[in-house]
């Protein structure tokens, strides 16, 4: 693989530049592979990324039945905040920000992480209780962040209006060390270095049925044929239920879409991220110098990746409150993604009932943040067998057992 750099940038110009190759292969599929992922979104590339860096396995299929990174991983809002309550959940996100901050040299492909700072703010008396334990529960578990006096929020956003009638801002919890990054190029880096690796990528090769034999998976059956494997890792989030079904065994998450929009590109007037859980809607300035605005979560199950126009009334209608200079923007664009979310909203990473089968998935809205640290957890379950440490609090069990990881209210503005 060429290295990307300022000189490859100038040597190649000056031969017109003819020497660039694909960033990552399509080839044939094999007839059989160690593992085999299904999903080539952010987490299933990420893995196989780990699978490969960590543990030395390369003999790795990752079967996508779209386009590489175009599920979710391409229509998410991007932000990256590790300020969640329970220990489990700090421990994974954390691990994931701290994995981004330097993913860029790691991958060789500019990822454009912009760790311009995170606020969620507090409208009740309830959320600055709520916020005020986070913060304390941060310190004890070495996450950085603070909650910070609605003056010191409106220092960070001059735009926001800290004084509205329904939605007064009473403070926020601020993670400085929280951002965006672009959600394409995660995987498009993460696919680059696993070609490297000699990894297979095929895509618009969908997964027809899963193979097992005497209670141990055998291979899956693709549109392309059937493909053995000694491994399978099923990374494919709002259709986890279904592909379990397919395993032979039932999930405990429910697939719903997840709301977005997008404003016309406006001059920079907003360089934090912050997000309002009281009027359900966050926002952000692209680089573009696009308002990149997220809603809640559908009211019902589907698997539809249109917009609502209920939640652009709802959302857009709250939010020109707490941001009156809205008003006069025009909305460009609204799209859905499909999310599983489990009772506890915390995701699973586990073995499963299918000998050598392996899910990933559960993590409702706040999937983009938790890539690297999803990948590097699952890799390792992957390849040893066994949860490792970050890992271990998600497995498929606790919701048979009682072992709830509650984080209802980290991830109740739908992030």
């Amino acid at each position: 693989m060429k290295k990307y750099s300022a000189f490859a940038l100038a040597r190649e110009a000056l031969r017109n530049h003819s020497g660039w190759k694909k960033a990552w292969s399509s080839p044939e599929p094999k007839r059989k592979y160690d593992v085999v992922f299904v999903g080539a979104g952010g987490h299933g590339l990420a893995t196989a990324y780990y699978l490969g860096k960590n543990f030395g396995i390369t003999n790795v299929a990752i079967i996508e039945k779209g386009w590489l990174g175009g599920g979710n991983t391409g229509r998410n809002t991007t932000i990256i905040r590790s300020n969640y309550l329970q220990d489990p959940s700090a421990a994974i996100y954390e691990k994931s920000r701290g994995l981004y901050e330097n993913l860029s040299q790691d991958l060789n492909y500019n990822i454009m992480f912009s760790p311009r700072g995170v606020m969620m703010l507090a409208q009740t008396q309830h959320e600055v209780r709520g916020y005020l334990r986070t913060a304390m529960a941060n310190s004890l578990q070495g996450v950085t962040t603070e909650f910070i006096s609605p003056h010191k929020v409106k220092d960070l956003c001059p735009i926001i209006n800290i004084s509205g009638p329904r939605y007064p801002v009473l403070g926020a919890l601020w993670q400085a060390r929280g951002g965006t990054a672009r959600h394409d190029a995660v995987a498009w880096g993460y696919a680059r270095k696993c070609s490297d690796m000699g990894m297979d990528i095929l895509q618009q090769t969908e997964v027809t049925s899963i193979k097992s034999q005497k209670g141990k998976v055998s291979g899956v059956i693709t549109n392309a044929g059937e493909i053995a494997c000694d491994k399978l890792c099923v990374v494919v989030a709002g259709h986890s239920g279904v592909l379990a079904e397919m395993a032979g065994f039932r999930l405990p998450v429910e697939s719903v879409a997840l709301q977005a929009l997008v404003s016309e590109p406006i001059k920079p007037c907003m360089d934090v991220v912050v997000m309002a859980n009281t009027v359900h809607g966050y926002m952000s300035q692209s680089d573009k110098g696009e308002m990149v605005i997220g809603g809640g979560a559908d009211g019902y199950n589907n698997y539809t990746q249109r917009g609502s126009f209920q939640h652009i009334e709802e959302t857009v209608r709250a939010l020109v409150e707490t941001f009156p200079m809205i008003s006069r923007l025009k909305m460009l664009r609204q799209w859905g993604g499909i999310v599983d979310m489990t009772g506890d909203r915390s995701p699973i990473i586990s073995k499963t009932p299918l000998i050598n089968c392996f899910i990933n998935c559960g993590w409702g809205t706040g999937g983009f943040k938790a890539i690297p640290g999803s990948g590097w957890a699952t890799a390792e379950l992957v390849a040893k067998g066994e949860a490792g440490g970050l890992a271990r609090s998600f497995s498929l069990d606790r919701f048979s057992e009682g072992r709830f990881i509650d984080e209802s209210v980290a991830a109740g503005v739908a992030h």
